[in-house]
């Protein structure tokens, strides 16, 4: 891509918005309180901050541009993963949630802390530090650097740079609140801007007729059938369904459940009632995954196949077809793995750039920047409110003053910052490998299995012991992140090499047996710590809407299958 696609009113309209946004940050700087309070926005959010902020740290310009590139590549199965999750965000809702809320907890580590001992607690601070580092900071910036390169055309690491200043400087200033308050507009601003590309991509696709467009993707010869299916033979290479179905669990209760990026938002919640209402919402924004990020993939993948784009080898990306385009063009047949891998990466900056006009275009990279400013921002908050509450004040001063622990989470703000730059250009290396979506849920998947295990025998079976869950903690991530490692990047057995979401399964089942045998055969704890839950009737309205979501679920994986 050419940075001549933005024209002076796209960087003016760039501009304005990042002016604006920055102008929130020192807004909500003066209007929240400093200090440990900032990080839970003083236990203030209603519904929809909850459900606006938790969907668009997970779907925001990261995932987005990831979606979009899986749709290209193999069409709806990705969908798996925004799909399936809504049996997540129910367990969250009502088997998390209660706890978490009837403890008061301001982290995640903090509950588990008075579940298995301080020992525990300092033990996942340390881990969740690790895996907010990894999963939302680097893999965050990996996908928006992407983004900021097709705009100035800069190295990853300068890409990943100035988003981390931005994001540093609104995370500092505001907090959770400003966070979660900009999210709300940002993300109906890009549920605006990616439904307007979907519907003018299938209007191109008809040569200007949407029911037209609509007939062309359902023709086999122009978009293969299982592109609409969401689950493909176990001998697909990237999305066979055993896997899926096995191992996305693992990842969905770790990245639902307990990750602390997610779930601060909920941790947030004026009452218990407003986190399951929030989280209620962010089931149905989820619905609207496939329609807004992926599908736009499969679009530009069939304007390629039908001639609309052509791909210029000199360019190395798709343009709209012209008489002069068309005579340089190289045929889909001669396109290399690796090419492929590319183009579906920037598929829907391709389709932003070729169909959106002037304006248009510098609205979309606005809306897509501050989004990612937003997710890293929330990263951030969580990172410096791990740090803060649960290593600075529990074990270094726990006499801090409310002023010692804003200077400490700013602090941990640009340190995670630096840290996450070197992450970032580390995940870069593997593009060569594996597509960007799986990248993203390969790193996750080994992430997921240690946090996952510890908190599912916490939370559900009484004996579970604290020295199994810091065995489980140190080993178990040592062991799993290891193997990772070893698959990612030196996997050593060229004959046995599972899909990586199979092996996610097999570690997290190895892990809850190994946990089992440390709790029946070792030494049980002194004093078993009930964990409070809030208990709530449930209105016929609230089960009305989660009928209502597992209705609709249902009706969407039947379709599509």
């Amino acid at each position: 891509m050419d940075t001549n696609y933005m024209g002076s009113l796209d960087w003016g309209i760039l501009i304005t918005y990042f002016v604006l946004l920055l102008i929130i940050g020192i807004w909500a700087s003066r209007q929240s309180k400093q200090g440990s309070s900032s990080f839970v926005a003083g236990k203030s959010l209603r519904w929809y901050h909850i459900g606006f902020s938790m969907w668009g740290t997970n779907v925001g310009p990261s995932m987005l541009i990831a979606s979009a590139s899986a749709g290209f590549a193999t069409g709806v199965v990705s969908g798996n993963f925004a799909w399936y999750a809504f049996i997540f965000i129910t367990l969250l809702a009502f088997v998390f949630a209660p706890r978490y809320l009837g403890e008061n907890v301001m982290t995640l580590p903090e509950f588990m802390g008075k579940r298995f001992g301080q020992s525990t607690r300092n033990m996942l601070a340390w881990y969740t530090i690790v895996t907010i580092l990894i999963s939302w900071l680097a893999l965050t910036l990996f996908a928006g650097g992407i983004l900021i390169q097709q705009i100035f055309k800069i190295q990853m690491w300068q890409s990943a740079l100035i988003l981390l200043l931005i994001s540093a400087f609104f995370t500092i200033m505001g907090g959770l609140k400003a966070v979660a308050y900009t999210n709300v507009y940002q993300m109906l601003l890009l549920i605006f801007v990616s439904a307007a590309l979907t519907i003018v991509g299938i209007y191109t696709l008809g040569n200007s007729s949407f029911i037209g467009g609509i007939k062309t993707l359902a023709d086999p010869d122009v978009v293969p059938e299982n592109y609409w299916h969401l689950f493909l033979p176990n001998d697909h290479k990237e999305f066979p369904w055993l896997p899926i179905l096995l191992g996305y669990p693992i990842s969905g209760l770790w990245f639902w459940c307990t990750d602390q990026s997610m779930v601060q938002p909920v941790l947030a919640a004026k009452s218990l009632k407003e986190g399951q209402r929030g989280a209620n919402f962010t089931g149905w924004l989820k619905i609207l995954d496939v329609a807004l990020y992926i599908i736009p993939g499969i679009v530009c993948y069939a304007l390629w196949q039908t001639g609309v784009f052509v791909y210029e080898a000199g360019a190395n990306t798709l343009t709209m077809a012209t008489a002069e385009t068309t005579q340089t063009a190289v045929a889909m047949s001669n396109v290399d793995g690796s090419t492929f891998k590319h183009l579906a990466d920037n598929s829907y900056l391709t389709m932003v750039y070729n169909l959106f006009p002037m304006g248009m275009i510098g609205l979309v990279m606005a809306v897509l920047t501050a989004a990612l400013v937003s997710t890293i921002g929330s990263a951030l908050n969580a990172l410096s409110t791990v740090f803060s509450m649960d290593i600075y004040v529990k074990r270094i001063k726990p006499q801090a003053t409310q002023k010692d622990i804003s200077r400490t989470g700013a602090m941990v703000t640009v340190l995670g910052s630096v840290i996450a730059i070197l992450m970032t250009i580390a995940i870069d290396s593997l593009r060569g490998t594996l597509d960007l979506f799986n990248i993203f849920q390969s790193v996750l998947g080994f992430i997921a299995p240690p946090m996952a295990a510890v908190f599912v025998m916490g939370v559900f079976w009484k004996r579970c012991t604290t020295l199994a869950a810091n065995t489980t903690l140190t080993l178990g991530t040592l062991f799993s992140i290891g193997t990772g490692i070893l698959y990612l990047w030196f996997w050593p057995f060229e004959n046995f090499k599972p899909h990586f979401m199979l092996l996610s399964f097999y570690i997290f089942v190895i892990l809850v047996i190994f946990m089992v045998i440390i709790s029946l055969f070792g030494k049980q704890d002194d004093k078993q710590v009930e964990i409070k839950a809030i208990r709530e009737k449930l209105s016929f309205d609230a089960i009305a809407i989660w009928v209502a979501l597992f209705a609709v679920m249902i009706g969407l994986y039947v379709f599509f299958n």
